[in-house]
């Protein structure tokens, strides 16, 4: 809708094409179904792909002010959560009507629910068949997502377009999503559900400061989404359990005393993982009964929890795709495909993925622009 929107604004005929019935589904649900709809942080380095300087020029160029300019022109009434996340005082359907204004106002036309069956290039036109007949255009964007939450019609559709006029897919695999816990950690752990940990967690270069949350199935939560986007199969997470607090220096200072362990770190953390950990570790004893470097190691693992989870919770609890349409096939000012005059690939369905919080959806209205101005 923002690329079709900027291209309808600078005089192109503009045809929207959706398969789905739903218009907007994947904003209606997000943010808890009120849109976290940008990051007032937005950068690039909040970004992963593996041509991470890509996205730079589309995201200087149409910014989270913007976006907020847009908001603020239609009325909507927002606020600021955490670390710069912006979301609607209402719902997401505002977003979603706003959109379709701007649209409506730049003469786009719509063919929705349209199937397209394939596209194939006609002297210097794309021919786009549908369920509902052939369509030319001289310009084909494609806006097809990733392959997150099928249930609202997510499809590799948009990969096999990008491969069949020459262009590399960097293989996609879900991220921003829940971690799950082989057989033995959920006997140690399972029980713990809707336990939550302030942490610091970290893994192949990605760190980050936020909430980790059990479930029965294993790990979420604002540092479980982000770092596994980060994390690949077989990887062990470093979790720090007491962040900004000197563990061996409290713990030590404690030595003289008889409580156990576990009553002791609850202090710092929830009784019920204090209990489990302890076990896990077989530490819970009295506190006068470790040696010196026992409760040194001891915190020592409280600050580097080690942890393997056994895979993803998959596409359907994922909130975005990594991987996708190699960026080194596009231009990073227009999003048109080098290979192929008038094609353009933009949001989801390039290999351009944001931490949580806004910056996908920042992505998505930025590289719709910059399509859209361009086609």
């Amino acid at each position: 809708m923002m690329a079709a929107a900027q291209a309808g604004a600078h005089g192109r005929r503009v045809l929207l094409v959706d398969h789905y019935h739903r218009l907007g589904e994947k904003i209606r649900i997000s943010g808890g179904g009120r849109c976290n709809f940008t990051n007032i942080h937005c950068s690039p380095r909040m970004y992963l792909s593996q041509n991470p300087h890509f996205c730079r020029s589309a995201l200087a160029r149409y910014t989270p002010q913007d976006f907020i300019a847009l908001v603020e022109r239609h009325g909507i009434a927002y606020h600021e959560k955490t670390l710069g996340q912006l979301f609607c005082d209402g719902t997401s359907q505002q977003i979603i009507d706003m959109l379709k204004a701007e649209c409506d106002a730049a003469g786009v036309e719509w063919r929705m629910p349209c199937v397209v069956e394939r596209v194939t290039r006609m002297d210097e036109a794309y021919a786009i068949h549908t369920n509902r007949g052939e369509y030319r255009s001289e310009s084909l964007i494609v806006a097809t997502g990733g392959l997150t939450v099928p249930k609202i019609g997510a499809t590799p559709f948009g990969y096999r377009i990008a491969e069949q006029f020459g262009l590399q897919v960097v293989p996609p695999r879900p991220a921003l999503v829940p971690l799950s816990f082989d057989p033995d950690m959920l006997a140690r752990y399972g029980d713990l559900s809707g336990v939550a940990i302030d942490v610091e967690i970290a893994c192949n270069g990605g760190s980050f400061r936020e909430s980790l949350l059990f479930t029965h199935r294993g790990l979420s939560g604002p540092a479980i989404l982000q770092i596994s986007s980060y994390w690949r199969s077989g990887d062990y997470l470093a979790i720090d359990l007491m962040p900004g607090r000197d563990a061996e220096a409290w713990l030590v200072a404690e030595r003289a005393s008889a409580m156990l362990l576990p009553t002791v770190l609850a202090e710092a953390l929830p009784k019920r993982f204090a209990q489990a950990w302890c076990l896990a570790h077989d530490c819970a004893k009295p506190l006068n009964q470790f040696s010196l470097q026992a409760l040194r190691d001891i915190a020592a693992a409280l600050h580097e929890w080690r942890v393997r989870p056994s895979g993803t919770l998959g596409y359907n609890k994922a909130e975005v795709t990594l991987g996708g349409v190699d960026t080194h096939g596009l231009s990073s000012k227009t999003m048109e495909a080098k290979t192929a005059k008038g094609l353009y690939f933009i949001g989801e369905v390039v290999d351009v993925t944001g931490h949580l919080g806004g910056l996908n959806f920042q992505w998505a209205w930025a590289s719709g622009y910059a399509a859209g101005q361009a086609a």
